[in-house]
């Protein structure tokens, strides 16, 4: 019989301790926790730094491959049955991995680097399989595969499953109970139906006007790129061995230009964006024009960076450090993962004033390792912010977000939007998170 449960509750509501307390209640080496933070693993977070996934040149090749390892996790039980054969098999075809197995685990993308998780984690026969906003990153497919699939594995395989989310809407209809968590407390488990009839709707609007008027009362920054296109590209491809990655693209961004970048999991979108940001490296063999000026003819990175503002899950990962909250969104002023400068007075202010609009003021002296993702992600986003930028670039900007949140960061985005010179790129696997200033729409096709 299926045993399906989803833990839901608001950011920084407590969902994370109370996982915590269960698996120490539970202890088991039968209980396996995905918690889907983006890390790589041990031996590859230890040297990753921001750029690392598009500078493969500087991966050790004695680094094992998405195949190996996913070998290796397959054969560490000993049990080759039928069963679990076919349970390989499916995944490998589920989660379309032959056209994986060959690449570093560094190189995956946000999505494939979730699947490649769940099979390794699955590879472990778990008897509790608790997952951690199992679905963000997912492209829509592949969350509906994962939905079919986590039902097969309660009905068939036996095994108990805990999904934590913060976006509420993705519990899966199928879902037993819902245990609620509010301040640190857990409700008792009650059915989806009850819990979706206490629900308190999402409000239209979350920013208020007083803070919208103030992002469009913001004063324009002097030196600003006087430009009418944003970026331009001309047949750039980008290739990794054999492996091609993009191919013939052609991008064309307008000033005031907001565009929905769009695709599977796979198809090139971060790697295009990082193009953009001069974060990666063949980027300058590629004919790319930002802010009308050629790339390569004289301009540095970080000429081209302080006109940008950039959210992204490779960012996210980057920040391993102890640092205050507030010190993380004032390196978003000098385009440092981490803070090596000292900010000023003025630069400070700056970045609790974004804090202030994206609800997280008081977390400004709160270490960024110890508040919850979906906090972090909210400091992040004002990271991106606090500079005002020409270009801002947001790639999966709601990740781990709750539905509250999401509103907010969208109000944000749309008011931010509605001020002269602003373009932006946004990437998301929701349709329904894609803000209402949308202008263009740009589908990625995957390379097979």
């Amino acid at each position: 019989m299926q045993k399906i449960t989803a833990v839901a509750g608001l950011n920084a509501a407590g969902k994370t301790q109370y996982i915590e307390t269960l698996r120490r209640q539970k202890s088991s080496d039968k209980i396996r926790y995905i918690a889907f933070t983006d890390s790589y693993g041990v031996n590859v977070d230890n040297q990753y730094y921001l750029q690392l996934r598009w500078n493969q040149h500087d991966i050790d090749h004695e680094t094992p491959t998405v195949g190996e390892l996913l070998i290796k996790a397959y054969q560490m039980t000993g049990d080759d049955s039928a069963v679990r054969r076919q349970l390989r098999d499916h995944l490998y075809e589920l989660f379309g991995f032959d056209s994986m197995l060959d690449k570093y685990v560094i190189s995956l993308s946000s999505g494939e680097l979730r699947k490649f998780q769940l099979a390794k984690t699955l590879f472990a026969n778990p008897s509790l399989l608790i997952m951690d906003n199992p679905f963000i990153g997912l492209d829509s497919a592949t969350r509906d595969q994962l939905r079919t699939l986590l039902l097969s594995l309660s009905e068939q395989n036996g095994i108990e499953i805990i999904l934590v989310l913060s976006k509420t809407d993705d519990i899966p209809d199928y879902t037993n109970e819902v245990i609620e968590i509010a301040d640190g407390k857990a409700f008792p488990p009650c059915t989806l139906q009850e819990y979706n009839s206490r629900k308190v709707p999402v409000p239209p609007h979350v920013l208020t006007k007083e803070k919208a008027d103030a992002i469009l009362s913001l004063p324009y920054i002097n030196d600003d790129y006087d430009c009418q296109h944003v970026v331009d590209m001309h047949n750039v491809s980008i290739k990794y061995g054999d492996r091609t990655i993009l191919k013939d693209l052609d991008w064309t961004i307008m000033n005031g230009d907001r565009w929905a970048l769009t695709g599977q999991n796979g198809s090139g979108k971060s790697t295009l964006l990082s193009l953009i940001c001069a974060d990666n490296p063949q980027s300058y063999a590629c004919d790319i024009t930002l802010f009308d000026r050629p790339r390569g003819s004289g301009e540095t990175i970080w000429d081209i960076k302080k006109h940008i503002g950039y959210v992204s899950p490779e960012m996210h990962r980057s920040y391993k450090r102890d640092l205050a909250t507030i010190r993380v969104v004032a390196s978003g002023l000098t385009d440092s993962i981490g803070l090596y400068q000292k900010p000023t007075a003025d630069d400070l202010e700056k970045c609790r004033w974004w804090m202030d609009i994206f609800g997280i003021s008081d977390l400004a002296d709160r270490s960024f390792l110890h508040i919850s993702s979906g906090e972090q992600r909210l400091a992040l986003l004002a990271r991106a912010f606090v500079k005002d930028p020409q270009l801002i670039i947001l790639d999966e900007p709601l990740h781990g977000l709750d539905l509250l949140n999401r509103r907010l960061a969208k109000d944000v985005i749309e008011t931010f939007c509605q001020r002269k010179d602003k373009t932006m790129i946004m990437v998301t696997h929701y349709e329904e998170e894609l803000p209402a200033v949308i202008t263009h729409k740009k589908i990625l096709a995957r390379n097979l």
